[in-house]
């Protein structure tokens, strides 16, 4: 066999080990050394939390890089976005949060302390999620769906409460919608982060809570809360004794949940593409996709301009969406 190269095959080869060898401080910035700091919207025990932590340790792990998560909870993931945006652009700064601080918040809030479009650089979508309705004991042991649910609010008005994980949330946005079809009356009470929300559930303090489905599962197997329907366009394979919202004649209400990574404005392009491609790497990791499968998600990523034309389409949805649920944020 000849294996003899060409001055040309040799020079291309070099490249590559040279462009390989050198991505990850070029991705993150100077020092190579210096910890990556993984900004997270929700608080510890979160579904965001549960993304961030499990990435930062395939990224340490399986890359040589120290990976710190801070946990900013609170106004809806908008705190974590203001670090994000006074962090300095030298590639040391992820965020993992909610999509719907690009999608959602540009029509729901009157002012943003953050322009979406021109602080915030998508870099990789990280995991998608179905959503679920459960109640607790606050609610009768006799109301085993989502249209005997409505008819308790309406009969029990003074309790007809739901919690989410912030205003704008899609726990959020999917009782509205949901609410507004059954023709129920409720009140909304928002929490920073589905944790304490979980509590007030289990606690009777409030009637009903939608979360990704992987928060559920343990409190409905052990029977402390019961979910009355789920987000996806079929049955959820979390939960397959439960109708879904389609099923129960909620036609339009299928919904699924994304987080994503984002870096501030004025990091460079080669910087996005090569934090990318790492990211997609943690994200194929086999440990990795099954901790994700465990907590009720699917692992996902994507190129920036791919999760940028995704986030665009969105926006321009939840725009007339929420111009026709008449929900703003003043």
């Amino acid at each position: 066999m000849n294996t003899k190269l060409s001055r040309r095959d040799a020079l291309q080869t070099a490249g590559a080990c040279l462009l390989a060898a050198t991505a990850w401080p070029q991705a993150f910035g100077q020092p190579a050394a210096a910890p990556l700091r993984m900004l997270c919207s929700g608080p510890a025990g979160s579904i965001p939390d549960i993304v961030a932590r499990r990435v930062a340790e395939s990224l340490t792990r399986d890359h040589a890089r120290t990976t710190l998560v801070d946990n900013r909870p609170g106004a809806a993931g908008q705190l974590a976005v203001g670090a994000l945006v006074a962090s300095a652009p030298d590639g040391n700064t992820l965020l993992l949060a909610q999509g719907a601080i690009a999608t959602v918040y540009p029509s729901l809030y009157a002012k943003l302390a953050y322009d979406p479009q021109a602080d915030l650089q998508p870099v990789s979508f990280a995991s998608e999620m179905a959503l679920a309705l459960a109640v607790g004991p606050a609610v009768p042991s006799g109301v085993g769906s989502v249209r005997a649910l409505a008819q308790w609010m309406r009969e029990n008005p003074k309790l007809a409460n739901a919690g989410s994980p912030g205003i704008g949330t899609m726990p959020h946005l999917l009782e509205a919608m949901l609410f507004q079809q059954a023709g129920a009356p409720w009140q909304h009470v928002a929490y920073a982060g589905g944790p304490p929300a979980m509590v007030d559930l289990l606690g009777g303090q409030i009637a009903a809570l939608v979360l990704p489905e992987g928060m559920l599962r343990q409190h409905k197997a052990t029977g402390r809360l019961r979910v009355l329907g789920t987000s996806g366009a079929q049955r959820s394979s979390y939960f397959p004794d439960v109708p879904s919202l389609v099923e129960q004649g909620f036609k339009e209400l299928v919904l699924r949940e994304w987080f994503g990574f984002f870096m501030p404005a004025r990091v460079s392009p080669q910087v996005i593409d090569a934090t990318s491609e790492l990211l997609r790497k943690a994200l194929e990791q086999p440990e990795l996709v099954a901790a994700f499968a465990e907590a009720g998600m699917r692992a996902t990523s994507s190129t920036p301009a791919a999760m940028s034309a995704s986030i665009a389409t969105e926006r321009a949805y939840w725009q007339a969406t929420l111009k026709g649920l008449n929900i703003r944020v003043e």
